[in-house]
């Protein structure tokens, strides 16, 4: 990218992104579902999803799906797209605004590592950031919200 970016009619930076807006908002979805579960208040519940009162959608066990979908989505990205991830959870979060989206995405892929996908979802309200940065950057959800909310 070069040092001289050019704007939209609103004075946001114009950025391509490496990951594709589904993608994201795919990760924001399963992001926001992951940080809604609360510790488990019953280690051991029922065998049976019908009688454990819906713990397992809204209780944090070990083998949650949820957490697997997300890790999943997001282990499954290229190195660019994580990078982009990462620069946007960011951005989202206040670190850096979206003018310095390359000094973001620059050191987001200096430190890019395997465990990237531990990092993403240990951030409380990952979905949240993730949102943030996508707006700043002059993109949304909206069109992908109306199947899945």
């Amino acid at each position: 990218m070069s040092n001289t970016q050019e704007m939209t009619g609103d004075g946001i930076p114009t950025v391509e992104l490496n990951i594709s807006l589904e993608k994201v908002c795919f990760i924001i979805v399963k992001a926001r579902e992951f940080d809604v579960k609360v510790d488990p208040v019953e280690p051991d519940p029922a065998s049976n999803p019908a009688d454990d009162g819906g713990r397992g959608v809204l209780e944090d066990y070990d083998d949650d799906p949820t957490q697997a979908e997300l890790v999943g989505a997001i282990t499954s990205l290229n190195e660019d797209e994580v990078v982009d991830l990462i620069a946007l959870t960011w951005i989202g979060r206040g670190d850096y605004t979206a003018a310095e989206w390359a000094e973001a995405r620059a050191l987001a892929f200096e430190r890019h590592r395997e465990r990237s996908a531990r990092y993403l979802i240990g951030i409380p309200t990952l979905g949240d950031f993730l949102e943030e940065g996508l707006a700043a950057l002059g993109y949304s959800c909206e069109e992908f919200e109306v199947n899945r909310l």
